[in-house]
């Protein structure tokens, strides 16, 4: 195990790696219960997508960990899942077996863009500035995450700022909802406040809050994952923490509906029909675009987040990747093994699969070999059998986590100079906005687009690499074509 994973040439132990990774997994896995939540809503067997989510989460964090060797743990991407339910399936009017075939052939192509070194020269346009920003960009992200799951905040909305409820336009006068009230989607008008500590689940996390930050502080051997646990002992007597077992998602249920979605994408009623009639075609081609570059560069964030600061994609493994040929650096093995995920879902019956970032979780807490990985992985597997268990940890404990491991990668920020505006504005798109529009893709596009406009009117054009440039059309396109759809 030392040698294969290289334990001390990284300067950890197993101890270590394995608390490293129960971190991770329960900070991520809430992903085992929202995911069917919401891809059900497309008609999928809920038990199915709860199993899937399982294997293409195992399957991609293990390739992570035994190929790569780096700490990351993978699952069906927030977000992306959401674009699946509401925008592919709802507003397009693609089946649920056309959406997974769309997923399909989104991996694919990340694949072939992974083989054919496309993301690494990504990755290497990317300009110190925004790469710093993108770091302290994700903590900032990953701590309003925290904050909002422990119940810190609340959103008011004023009756003429709902745009729509339940996916439909609000109706002037409408008291009662036909199923119920499902979603509602508001505009600027929506205000956050900080709650008043009434609510017991607030109370439990701000306890757990408290405590992380001591032992962070008293850097405590393990402190996430003891605060997780002690958060989660805490919740019980305020009735936060449900000690009520459930078996309604359990391997027996999942294992009878998987046939359902199991190779569904390749189907009749998916690929089969997917291209069938041509005012699909382009449709079909902007969404695998729309699809595509969301998971590539949600990957991207995280690794140049997390990856460049606390040395795991070391200055040599970074020098291997610009000057290396196959996979010879870890960031090439670890993009290959995002990109082979989503596919891996797809088949069975899940949405993108990407890179957590609550991965930094388990950073934070030590780890920085591929073992993390495979303790994450080995949880996914396990959860199939005890997934009741895992849901008595509540949100409220996992979320000071967040908060603290946000504060960590904030560092990053020192490395901008925020007197130069030049580099200050698209800093400030890349990292803040990330946050703020709950998306890294977005923040990534903000910083790119403002650092290319600045770069062209301060006649600096020559200072923009081409494949940013490239990709920075990329983006306005991918956000022309959500505006039309």
């Amino acid at each position: 195990m030392e040698k294969f994973f290289k334990l001390k040439a990284n300067n950890t132990t197993v101890t270590t790696e394995i608390v490293a990774g129960l971190t991770t997994f329960f900070a991520m896995s809430y992903i085992l219960f929202v995911n069917p939540q919401i891809l059900s809503l497309t008609g999928m067997p809920s038990q199915a997508v709860f199993l899937a989510t399982i294997i293409s989460s195992a399957v991609g964090t293990l390739i992570m960990g035994l190929f790569a060797n780096v700490p990351y743990a993978l699952a069906p991407g927030m977000g992306l899942n959401a674009f699946f339910t509401y925008t592919v399936v709802f507003a397009l009017g693609f089946s649920w077996q056309q959406a997974l075939a769309l997923v399909f052939i989104c991996g694919v192509i990340n694949i072939l863009i992974t083989v054919t070194k496309i993301r690494k020269l990504i990755i290497l346009a990317i300009p110190d500035v925004l790469q710093h920003a993108i770091g302290g960009g994700i903590g900032v992200f990953v701590a309003y995450v925290g904050l909002k799951n422990a119940g810190f905040l609340q959103f008011t909305s004023e009756a003429s700022s709902i745009v729509s409820v339940n996916g439909q336009a609000l109706k002037a006068g409408a008291e009662t909802f036909k199923g119920g009230l499902t979603s509602v989607v508001s505009n600027g008008g929506i205000v956050p406040a900080l709650v008043n500590f009434t609510q017991p689940g607030a109370i439990v996390a701000l306890i757990g809050l408290l405590l992380m930050a001591v032992l962070v502080v008293k850097r405590v051997p393990g402190a996430v994952l003891i605060g997780i646990v002690v958060t989660t002992l805490v919740g019980i007597p305020f009735g936060v923490t449900s000690l009520h077992v459930s078996s309604a998602d359990s391997i027996g249920h999942a294992l009878g509906q998987l046939h359902v979605t199991f190779g569904a994408a390749f189907g009749p009623e998916g690929m089969g029909s997917l291209f069938s009639t041509t005012n699909k075609i382009l449709l079909s081609i902007m969404t695998i675009f729309a699809f595509s570059f969301s998971d590539i560069f949600d990957t991207l964030g995280t690794f140049i987040g997390t990856g460049r600061r606390t040395g795991i994609f070391s200055e040599a493994d970074q020098d291997a990747l610009a000057h290396g040929s196959g996979f010879s650096s870890k960031m090439d093995r670890a993009l290959f093994a995002d990109s082979i995920a989503t596919g891996v879902g797809s088949i069975f019956g899940s949405s993108n699969v990407t890179t957590y970032v609550e991965s930094a979780a388990g950073i934070a807490a030590g780890g920085r070999t591929g073992l993390t990985a495979v303790v994450v992985a080995v949880a996914f597997l396990l959860s199939s059998l005890f997934a009741p268990l895992i849901a008595v940890v509540p949100t409220q404990a996992v979320a000071p986590a967040l908060i603290m491991v946000g504060v960590m990668m904030m560092s990053s920020f020192k490395q901008v100079d925020w007197d130069d505006l030049s580099e200050a504005i698209p800093a400030f798109m890349a990292s803040i906005v990330m946050g703020f529009v709950y998306n890294i893709s977005y923040g990534i596009a903000a910083g790119f687009i403002f650092y290319t406009l600045i770069k062209l009117i301060t006649g600096k054009a020559k200072e923009i690499h081409p494949v940013l440039a490239i990709v920075t059309i990329g983006f306005i396109l991918n956000f022309v074509f959500l505006a039309i759809i």
